[in-house]
């Protein structure tokens, strides 16, 4: 399906199994009518689970980028990377800074021609994001069975 242009409806989250421990990301890409587009599933080694969370959003980023969409609502359950990436709370650890700038560079890609970036970040209920969930873990659980 051809995306280039289009508005995306984005929801992400990182699981970790230990925290640190086997972490994976799910980002579930949506049309502008609620429609699957696309679905992010992978394990991403042994880390934190913020560092998933923030993974999982930088998936999502890269492939609006690539698809070159003009907006992007953004779902997380992570309350966390939305109150950081929205400037409410500070970044004070060094790793979650790198992974905090580089999305905000990619926000920064998202844009409509003499507009500024069209992305939101909007914090929702671990309870209204199964779908991302499933897919993080499943990615996490194919990767614990085949050790």
């Amino acid at each position: 399906m051809a995306l280039k242009g289009q508005n995306l409806i984005i929801y992400t989250d990182g699981v970790s199994r230990g925290n640190p421990g086997d972490a994976g990301i799910g980002v579930v890409l949506k049309d502008k009518n609620g429609a699957v587009v696309d679905e992010i599933g992978k394990y991403i080694g042994t880390t934190t689970n913020n560092v998933a969370e923030y993974t999982a959003l930088i998936n999502a980023l890269e492939y609006a980028v690539k698809h070159k969409t003009v907006s992007a609502d953004i779902f997380l359950d992570s309350e966390l990377v939305v109150r950081q990436m929205n400037g409410v709370y500070r970044v004070k650890d060094e790793n979650l800074a790198l992974l905090f700038n580089k999305a905000q560079a990619l926000i920064k890609k998202i844009r409509v021609k003499g507009q500024g970036s069209r992305v939101t970040l909007t914090h929702i209920p671990r309870e209204k994001n199964k779908e991302a969930d499933n897919l993080a873990n499943k990615a996490v659980d194919l990767h614990l069975s085949k050790k």
